[in-house]
């Protein structure tokens, strides 16, 4: 019986996603704990030249099955595949990116081989006395995080929220690249794609941006986020918001920051009319700098903040735009 770290790492397009060299890196990390291996498994046409890039960033192994009945995403072959090479290898863990994709991919798979699954983490680690795999999440709304153990079945699964990880570096790196042949049959094939239309968004996601400008309840409405967007330009940076904020619809779900949105690194964070309830806390303390204007001196946002400021932030925010804009112009 093997005993290690399996990770998915999805590609689109024959492309990486971030999500995937996130958990190859944390997936290093839990291995090397338990003095495992880190094998990572690709599915797509056309996609074994992606496999050296995943050795790079920590994998020891690459799996990757190469069919035309995986060009695209669809559950069913997908799932087959995935299934065939976890009942093959048998680890100990595996870990899967809670993309749209991932969240399909991983239920399926493991009600198919007939294990649980921890949805979207965003903690994982080791217990020191027991060498159990500790799977956290956020529960009840995001109010409290559970911890979650898988004791009386293998392999022990989890999807993890994107931008949670830590991308390892990349160093050359020597490990085993072996194609996997799935026995694939035409009634796999129940959905047909006929047409795939990509809408195009100029906007980066959050996650990967190095600026955040973000507003909270306290902006006041939608329109008042107008003033966040001119210091957004002026920075190169992206508008992002707290849960307060995405509730009263001032900006889109996509933008929302903390345990029920997304987690984010940027080198800079400004939090508007931000709180600093731990909700929100908890998807943006990873930042490199954090910048809080607040008019509530006792605002818990100040005591995660490198620089607070306490003011109307209708105030500060129309002097940093000007301070930049002088700025740019000498």
């Amino acid at each position: 019986m093997s005993a290690n770290v399996l990770i998915y790492c999805e590609q689109r397009d024959a492309a990486l996603q971030k999500v995937s060299l996130e958990l190859i890196g944390k997936g290093k990390e839990l291995a090397d704990t338990l003095g495992q291996k880190v094998i990572a498994v690709l599915l797509g046409k056309n996609i074994s030249g992606l496999a050296q890039e995943l050795i790079d960033h920590g994998a020891d192994e690459v799996i990757y099955a190469d069919h035309d009945y995986l060009a695209d995403y669809l559950t069913e072959p997908f799932t087959k595949a995935f299934s065939a090479i976890l009942k093959e290898q048998d680890p100990e863990i595996v870990l899967i990116g809670a993309t749209s994709i991932g969240r399909d991919l991983a239920p399926r798979t493991a009600a198919r081989i007939h294990t649980g699954l921890t949805a979207d983490c965003t903690a994982l680690d080791i217990d020191p006395n027991t060498k159990g795999f500790l799977m956290t999440r956020p529960a009840f709304g995001g109010n409290i995080m559970a911890t979650i153990i898988c004791p009386d079945h293998k392999p022990q699964m989890a999807t993890v929220r994107p931008g949670v990880m830590v991308v390892r570096k990349k160093e050359a790196h020597k490990g085993v690249i072996r194609e996997f042949t799935v026995d694939f049959q035409p009634e796999d094939i129940n959905v047909k794609i006929l047409n795939t239309v990509k809408k195009s968004n100029k906007r980066k996601d959050i996650t990967e941006a190095k600026i955040l400008v973000s507003g909270g309840r306290g902006v006041g409405s939608g329109e008042n986020f107008g003033a966040l967007r001119s210091l957004a330009a002026a920075l190169g940076a992206e508008i992002s918001a707290s849960r307060g904020a995405v509730d009263l619809e001032y900006v889109e779900k996509d933008r929302q920051v903390g345990q029920t949105g997304k987690t984010v690194r940027p080198d800079l964070y400004f939090a508007f009319g931000i709180s600093g309830a731990i909700q929100h806390v908890a998807g943006m303390e990873s930042s490199e700098l954090i910048i809080a204007v607040n008019k509530d001196a006792e605002a818990q946002i100040f005591q995660y903040a490198d620089l607070g400021i306490v003011g109307d932030l209708h105030k500060v925010i129309p002097k940093l735009v000007d301070a930049l804009t002088a700025e740019s112009s000498t």
